[in-house]
């Protein structure tokens, strides 16, 4: 249980008639306590400096539910890239210190020296513990994604020239091999040289050689937009460009109002019971990634609020839970969730994502989600004593799940803190 359960009031800014700046509450100012005792004291503590593997390079990820560490593991891409992408992110934001740039560095270094493909290029997607043996050298662009993501934001906290080359020449590889030119985005799942696989492989996000995927498609844009950020490489803004086009658009399904994930490579979607699903975590993240892109690439966010408060309406009437707070996992067009299962990473992303709408409409439906989620997961997710927050917390309040693996990382939810907190600093947009 969080030390102080906050009485969240929906109505945190208030403006004088003449339209000043917005007036921090009692309850603003307690919410922003509170994120900052979640980032610095829950998740920055677990995370730093335990996990960082002074004997074998990288850190550490492999700990059970009270986080406690398992032993030695094999280390994946996607979650030591994301550690990579934490430390340099804290240390961007102003909460991280020198410690945690070193912890950034070091991370850099065993991403760059053991998971980087030196014959071929591009990442591995896993090696064994010392990053001796590519145990997984096939290429899927889920991973690339927070490959160039890291080292375009450890470039941004460093102004290290060479990670910065390094990422120039994954984008550029990625132009090269995987991007499509004849249908948009990217096919995603290689071999180790960047052949296709057979037609019935099946790869790393459990999907054949000609599926793409929303959810890949949605962390390339946000790589390509903080990969943008760093460079200014104008075929990196083209890209971003389509990426912001995919998502909002291509993978929406116009007459549900939600997205949904699988897709085959001339972009017709996957259809039927299994694929007719929501993840209304990937929906709002989606929402405020996208406000994100269109910012990078200087494009209004205008013409896309009705999409944004489609997408993430959808989410709240069919996914969020309005009594306990929190977003549910996923459920059927137009019903309400079925998995009813509480994930770290969902919560995190409609943290963010409620409180951006609420900063573009001033509406104080998303300003209410936000505050009922921030209650939820300090609550029951955020694990005061063993650290970092639970993986997945029932519907009765169950938690379950490990602290730290091939997919679990400071990421999501810290991202999500600090998110929170530089929006928490800026005023709503009201005309």
């Amino acid at each position: 249980m969080t030390p102080t359960r906050f009485v969240l009031l929906v109505a945190i800014f208030s403006f004088n008639c003449f339209g000043q700046a917005p007036v921090l509450s009692v309850e603003h100012e307690g919410e922003i306590e509170l994120l900052e005792k979640i980032l610095k004291e829950n998740i920055t503590e677990f995370w730093y400096p335990s996990t960082l593997d002074y004997e074998l390079g990288g850190y550490r990820l492999n700990h059970d539910i009270k986080g406690q560490w398992q032993g030695p593991a094999p280390k994946a891409l996607v979650t030591q890239s994301r550690s990579v992408w934490f430390f340099s992110r804290l240390v961007r934001s102003g909460y991280g210190t020198q410690e945690h740039l070193e912890a950034a560095r070091h991370g850099y270094r065993f991403l760059s020296k053991k998971l980087w493909d030196s014959e071929y290029g591009g990442f591995f997607w896993e090696v064994d513990a010392a990053g001796e043996t590519a145990t997984t050298p096939e290429k899927h662009l889920y991973g690339q994604s927070f490959g160039l993501y890291a080292l375009s934001e450890y470039a941004l906290a460093t102004n290290d020239t060479g990670a910065l080359e390094l990422a120039r020449k994954l984008f550029q590889i990625l132009e090269y091999r995987a991007h499509d030119q004849r249908y948009g985005g990217y096919r995603e799942y290689f071999l180790r040289d960047w052949s296709t696989p057979a037609q019935d492989a099946i790869g790393q996000m459990k999907t054949g050689p000609s599926v793409k995927l929303m959810n890949t498609h949605l962390h390339l844009m946000e790589a390509v937009t903080t990969y943008y950020q760093a460079t200014r490489d104008p075929v990196a803004r083209e890209r971003l460009i389509e990426l912001i086009q995919i998502e909002s658009n291509t993978v929406v399904r116009k007459q549900v109002g939600a997205c949904t994930d699988k897709y085959y490579r001339n972009w017709v979607p996957m259809a039927g019971p299994e694929f007719d699903r929501i993840s209304y975590g990937h929906d709002i993240e989606n929402v405020w990634l996208l406000v994100e892109a269109c910012d990078t690439a200087g494009i209004s966010n205008g013409p896309f609020l009705d999409l944004y408060t489609t997408l993430s309406d959808y989410s709240l009437t069919f996914g969020f839970d309005w009594n306990k707070g929190g977003f549910y996992d996923r459920g059927s067009f137009g019903k309400d969730a079925d998995n009813r299962d509480k994930v770290w990473w969902v919560q995190a992303e409609g943290l963010v994502g409620t409180l951006r709408m609420f900063q573009l409409t001033n509406d104080a439906r998303y300003r209410e989600a936000f505050s009922k989620t921030l209650e939820f997961i300090s609550d029951e997710m955020v694990d005061w004593e063993g650290g970092d927050w639970f993986a997945t917390v029932s519907e009765d309040g169950v938690p379950s799940g490990e602290k730290a693996g091939p997919w679990k990382s400071p990421y999501h939810n810290g991202r999500a803190m600090i998110e929170c907190l530089k929006m928490l600093a800026a005023p709503t947009q009201t005309e």
